[in-house]
């Protein structure tokens, strides 16, 4: 079957049994299993890997090994991830924290001019400069060691393979190649992602939508982890590798081996509080997805979401306001935990929430929100920090026979990093996640550069529990700082409208990141721009590409898989005879 035929408008739901294959629009199946990922070629390594007897763990390793060679723009292993992971025998949700760190030499002026000024974004990004240390093969390595049950090589063996044998480009990779014009200025990148002219003579095109595209060297780089574990992608030759072709930029790097070398995943402690009748999870910082998420949930608590209609003016109202005052606390406290004091307890704390949700009127819109002052926080020296994040980022859901869940958000930030790519892989600029400038006078930036540091994050992986303590769903999405809006959005469909996983994903956006309040272009949503106008919002109207991924236990034995229709992603199950 040709790439095109799985690239319809509605997203693709694959049940698979010992002898059929079979399509259906609806996502609900009696499985024991499913994957949702951003491509087709990622969920069926994922779902080979369940049927053989594999942990969600699993199979999300091979599904990343994959999206790393089929959606290079996107995620793959020289970037970073978050993972949360529901273990059914421990009904215990796990915080695997996967983000870049910044090299040892890094100081608060790396995108500073050399006349103090801030850099501009363009400079910044593409080349050395912007890589932090990768994180995902650490990631996948600390949580296969605690919940990995097939023999690690074997979760290798679907990319290996698909990188040797060549895959049909996709018209999202086709588009995003074209739409990249420093991406031909980078040398491994160009001789990769651009093929010859027929004429031999004129510039390289951009592959062509279903060119089968070969990738060797990540192939062999893959086998290398296989057979030898992390340490042989932060030891050894791929990490000189990495290295040498940071440091040897233009706008050279400051990555060492013993960056590399000593780099770790962090398990963290994951956040979870109480919505409605569910407890809604999320990853702690250095992501600031799960405060930010909490806090928009919880402030919208007082209000009766489920009286009023998905798509309405108040819905998109109340939503709005919420998330204005989320995001002021979110660019003010959030950083690096481990470099910076984040009032966690403070900005999640019920009191404080209920205070600040009084702000929220549903006649008005409020202007610009300032941050709040949660209980015990010592931040008078400190200023806010909007990010620029880009919306280049990959999610999956995977929930696994024995009853485990995978919620892993993964990225290598914009749309293929940092432009540099080294032994069939490219490099992230998560770098320029950090503020650029680092404090105004004598007030600093949470989110400021330092050795060591990871950068502030938006991804937003989210594991949901019912009133019981059971599994209830997985969810998360691509977007830059706007993942927090479509997440948010995509809970309150799921707990107060009740929707089902597919309806919930695909329902129209609305994000507002303490400013405007963009709607999404070409949906039902822009019939509401007058109403919200005339409640005191700045609307803007544009396309709103997230890529969200969920799976959802209706009961006992029913899974419920959506993906979103505004990107490739393919959700398969397997059932038995």
């Amino acid at each position: 079957m040709r790439w095109h035929s799985y690239l319809a408008k509605k997203p693709k739901v694959f049940l698979v049994g010992l002898l059929v294959l079979f399509l259906s629009s609806c996502g609900q199946t009696q499985a024991p299993a499913m994957v949702s990922t951003a491509n087709v070629h990622a969920s069926k390594a994922a779902l080979e890997i369940l049927q053989a007897g594999g942990s969600a763990v699993d199979a999300a390793i091979a599904a990343q090994l994959v999206l790393g060679l089929v959606e290079p723009q996107s995620s793959g292993i020289g970037g970073g991830a978050f993972m949360l992971h529901w273990a059914e025998k421990d009904r215990k949700v796990d915080a695997y924290d996967g983000r870049e760190r910044a090299p040892a030499l890094a100081t608060e002026s790396l995108f500073l001019t050399p006349e103090g000024k801030k850099m501009a974004f363009k400079d910044a990004v593409v080349g050395g400069r912007s890589v932090g240390v990768p994180g995902v093969i650490a990631l996948l390595a600390r949580a296969y060691k605690d919940h990995g049950k097939l023999p690690w090589p074997r979760l290798f063996r679907s990319a290996i393979q698909l990188a040797e044998d060549g895959f049909e480009v996709s018209p999202r990779l086709n588009a995003l190649i074209k739409r990249n014009p420093l991406l031909r200025t980078q040398k491994n990148a160009r001789n990769y992602f651009y093929v010859k002219a027929a004429d031999g003579k004129s510039e390289r095109q951009p592959l062509p939508v279903g060119y089968l595209l070969k990738n060797p060297a990540y192939a062999q780089t893959l086998k290398l982890i296989a057979k030898g574990g992390e340490d042989a992608f932060y030891k050894g030759p791929i990490a000189k590798a990495i290295v040498a072709t940071v440091n040897a930029h233009p706008n050279k790097g400051l990555l060492s081996d013993s960056d590399l070398e000593q780099y770790r995943s962090k398990k963290r402690k994951s956040l979870c509080r109480p919505y409605r009748t569910f407890n809604v999870c999320g990853m702690p910082p250095p992501t600031s997805g799960g405060i930010a998420i909490l806090q928009i949930l919880r402030l919208l608590e007082p209000f009766r979401l489920d009286r009023l209609r998905p798509n309405s003016t108040m819905a998109a109202h109340l939503i709005s306001e919420a998330s204005k005052l989320a995001f002021a606390d979110r660019n003010f406290y959030v950083g690096d935990s481990d470099y910076v004091d984040v009032p966690v307890e403070g900005l999640l704390s019920k009191p404080y929430l209920l205070k600040r949700a009084t702000l929220i009127s549903p006649a008005r819109a409020m202007p610009k929100a300032s941050a709040g002052v949660p209980a015990k926080t010592l931040a008078a020296n400190q200023i806010s920090s909007p990010d620029q994040s880009l919306p280049s980022t990959s999610h999956l859901a995977i929930v696994d026979s024995f009853g485990n869940a995978v919620s892993m958000t993964t990225s290598v930030e914009g749309a293929f990093g940092s432009h540099l790519m080294v032994k069939g892989f490219m490099l992230n600029n998560q770098l320029t996640d950090f503020s650029f400038v680092p404090d105004a006078g004598d007030r600093k930036v949470v989110n400021r550069v330092a050795g060591g540091k990871r950068p502030r994050s938006s991804m937003s992986p989210t594991i949901i529990l019912d009133k019981n303590g059971e599994f209830y769903a997985a969810i998360g999405s691509p977007g830059g700082s706007s993942i927090i809006g479509y997440v948010a959005r995509t809970i309150i469909a799921l707990i107060d409208w009740k929707l089902p996983m597919q309806d919930a994903i695909a329902l129209p956006h609305v994000i507002n990141r303490n400013g405007v309040t963009d709607l999404e272009q070409a949906t039902v949503l822009e019939k509401i721009a007058p109403g919200l106008e005339k409640l005191g919002h700045k609307i803007r109207i544009r396309p709103l590409t997230s890529g969200l991924h969920g799976i959802a236990k209706i009961s006992p034995g029913i899974l419920e898989g959506g993906a979103d229709p505004r990107r490739e992603g393919v959700v398969m199950g397997y059932k038995n005879r």
